[in-house]
């Protein structure tokens, strides 16, 4: 999300709100759902946009406009249900993007064969990263390597049939890719090797300095 554009939001409890203010504060407009009135009026004062309304309800989401975004976020609190009828109905509307929080393992398995191609699991990422830390000393946070380091997920597409090898992306990026997902599946792979050719809808995990990770558009 380097570019700043409009991003929905559905779902603003505690993390979907924090998200939507700090893409605020990043400098996106934010267009937030959810059917409870009282997140309604907190978020009202901080996004760009605030609806009440019911995102599993089809028909609400394209009324509000979200069939003309192409990144949405889905945090829908504690009901796999409810998050798995919001993502149909941004995957019939034609949203492309779309980054969901999952609330258990099974919900994202099942998330993940709904072609959904990114997941957010906070609650487990944190508690592993913690236990690392805790367990081994001197190890880094995923985000403590340095000033400005950062990893970047990104779809395979224009890359189909290519390799590591191929792309070259140390010397021309000067980024790293050191992990990857075959698409459909929730594990990630580490250390990809240099000659496996990538498929369509295969995701790659790059890490590097901020402005070279996110000059890489074309993939």
């Amino acid at each position: 999300m380097s570019d700043n554009t409009e991003v929905g939001v559905i779902g603003l409890g505690k993390f979907g709100f924090s998200l939507a203010s700090a893409l605020t504060d990043l400098g996106h407009e934010v267009v937030g759902v959810d059917f409870n009135p009282e997140n309604v009026r907190k978020a009202q004062d901080v996004l760009a946009q605030v609806y009440q309304a019911d995102a599993t309800d089809e028909k609400a989401l394209k009324q509000i406009g979200f069939a003309d975004l192409d990144k949405v976020i889905v945090s829908t609190g504690d009901s796999m249900e409810a998050s798995i009828l919001v993502v149909l109905n941004l995957q019939a509307l034609g949203v492309e993007k779309i980054w969901v929080k999952a609330i258990s393992e099974e919900h994202e398995r099942v998330l993940y064969k709904l072609g959904v191609p990114f997941v957010v699991f906070p609650e487990a990422f944190v508690a592993f990263q913690l236990a690392h830390r805790l367990a081994t000393p001197g190890i880094h946070e995923y985000f403590g390597l340095g000033n400005d380091v950062v990893t970047r997920e990104i779809i395979v597409d224009a890359w189909v049939g290519k390799d590591l090898r191929e792309l070259n992306l140390t010397n021309t990026y000067h980024v790293q890719v050191i992990a990857f997902r075959h698409a459909g599946e929730a594990e990630f792979h580490f250390v990809p090797q240099a000659d496996r050719k990538m498929k369509e809808g295969d995701v790659l995990v790059l890490l590097g300095k901020t402005q070279d990770v996110m000059q890489i558009d074309k993939f």
